[in-house]
């Protein structure tokens, strides 16, 4: 249940507003641009779905604040290597409303170049993290895809409405709403529409000219990167993609990508065990342990639960990423705690359940589990897919009957699950809205198909054979629907290759849309 009490109206001020210190302003000529009067064509593909949020529809929204700037910068500090500079957007929540009929957010986006490179005229490239959720990670040194990315472009790291510092939805913060249904109202805005509309309107603020930008869009900011194609191509010199082409049909495509995740996480699962045989051991004991306990389960140091099919959630991190197979082993190894007084019980203990929760982020990134099965939906709901599947494919992944006759407990992929809201203590305020989100049916458009086939922007995509997150076969049915995209299939590395050597993926994607590497 939330809780139930409201900040005053000037708290969420605070909120919705970022608050004008001593800081630079950033200005530029817009007068030759008429769109800026106007929502961005984008929006209006959606503003046929879009109502007001509840903060305005209850008589407590917040005006338009056109007293202060809509694009504050800060000065430029240092990392090894890097020259960065902050900069704050005050964009509308509802980007169909116009800019001044809608609340408004703030959008923060980090620029980064090599040092020595502050004033020199390089192209620009937004960077769109994986999710949904998540922000950019945080440069503190040169070096992966960041240095390569840095030696020929401007780029702008922008964490995405809702994330960092982006008025950042976190489990504090959204429980100033009074009920689930003015939470649900607002997490409406938080999908890859409104991020695509979030960023053009920083484009024509940040870069000159309003020319268009290169976009790199990871795992979800691949999503995100498709939508862009889909309605704001004029804005897109060309796009990178890396493990992140969506499945683009009508409806909520989300059984079929469950369908598919769970194939591939027991493919993934198989491969686990034959590389450390003696965790099936491990496992099933431990299964077998969490099922005996009063209530099938043990308490977690933040106050959530353990239980069976809660620890097959491990395969969310650990089935599909580079070391997640032997993190995972060596968490394992470290399970049941020492016998230290002859006759004391069997416990789990401390140092692995704090692993266990420190191995999911749903205490600082619960948006990732709101609004996960929403990214997939187009005019339907999604009813809690993953768990319909999950029914649908029997015991395959019954971890207390694997566990009872010896065989190996399954670990399940990416899947967000409703019980997950009574199990992990960090999102258990969020479950009624979890519920009313699951049921909503009205999603606007995400992709549009026609305008795909007759792309003219340059797209190369790496696409991972063995991706756990994003399903090859979904991918390239995605692909063939993308005119002039270049995919780039292989099996050297999962779908965290940007993170593993980022150097050369996007040396290759690059190479691929300038020529170094021609068709043939």
């Amino acid at each position: 249940m939330l809780l139930l009490h409201a900040p005053p109206l000037p708290f969420l001020r605070t909120l919705l507003h970022f608050p004008l210190n001593s800081i630079h302003h950033s200005s530029r000529a817009f007068s030759s641009l008429s769109h800026f009067t106007k929502p961005f064509s984008v929006s209006n593909r959606f503003s046929s779905h879009s109502r007001r949020s509840s903060l305005q529809m209850n008589g407590e929204g917040l005006a338009a604040d056109d007293s202060s700037p809509d694009h504050v910068t800060k000065d430029w500090y240092s990392v090894p290597e890097l020259r960065l500079r902050d900069h704050r957007f005050k964009v509308p929540l509802d980007h169909s409303l116009g800019p001044h009929s809608s609340p408004k957010i703030t959008v923060f986006a980090r620029e980064v170049v090599a040092v020595g490179k502050e004033e020199k005229n390089l192209p620009y490239l937004l960077y769109l993290q994986g999710g949904p959720g998540f922000e950019c990670g945080r440069p503190t040194e040169s070096g992966g895809w960041t240095k390569k990315v840095c030696e020929e472009f401007r780029l702008i790291l922008m964490d995405q409405r809702g994330t960092g510092l982006s008025t950042p939805l976190t489990v504090s913060s959204m429980s100033q709403f009074k009920s689930a249904d003015e939470l649900a109202d607002f997490l409406k805005y938080f999908r890859a529409d409104n991020i695509v509309n979030d960023a053009e309107f920083i484009r024509v603020r940040l870069v000159p000219d309003a020319g268009p930008w290169t976009i790199l869009g990871q795992s979800y900011g691949g999503f995100c990167a498709v939508t862009y194609l889909s309605f704001a191509p004029q804005g897109l010199k060309q796009v990178l993609i890396t493990g992140g082409i969506p499945p683009i049909g009508s409806g909520c495509p989300a059984d079929s990508v469950y369908k598919a995740g769970f194939e591939q996480a027991i493919h993934q699962n198989e491969k686990y065990y034959k590389r450390f045989p003696q965790d099936i051991k491990i496992v099933q004991e431990l299964v077998n342990y969490l099922a005996e306990q009063e209530g099938g389960g043990v308490a977690l140091p933040s106050g959530g639960f353990l239980t069976p099919r809660g620890l097959q959630t491990l395969g969310l991190s650990g089935l599909g990423s580079r070391a997640g197979f032997e993190s995972m082993h060596y968490l394992f190894e470290s399970v049941w705690d020492p016998t230290l007084v002859p006759g004391a019980p069997k416990r789990i203990s401390y140092n692995f359940l704090s692993s266990f929760e420190k191995w999911l982020n749903f205490d600082t990134n619960p948006l990732y589990a709101l609004l996960h099965e929403s990214i997939y939906c187009q005019g339907s709901a999604n009813k809690w897919s993953a768990n319909s599947v999950r029914t649908a494919v029997g015991d395959k992944f019954d971890a207390i009957r694997a566990a009872r006759e010896r065989l190996p407990v399954l670990f399940t992929g990416e899947m967000i699950f409703p019980w997950m809201f009574d199990e992990i203590h960090a999102l258990k305020p969020f479950k009624e809205a979890a519920h009313i989100l699951a049921e909503k049916k009205d999603w606007p458009p995400l992709y549009d198909v026609q305008v795909l086939n007759n792309n003219k922007v340059p797209v190369a995509a790496a696409v991972y054979y063995e991706d756990l997150y994003v399903n090859f076969k979904l991918a390239m049915e995605t692909a063939s629907q993308i005119a002039g995209i270049r995919p780039w299939i292989t099996n050297e590395f999962m779908h965290s290759g940007l993170r593993d050597d980022g150097s050369k993926v996007i040396d290759q994607l690059l190479g691929m849309l300038n020529g170094r590497k021609p068709l043939f």
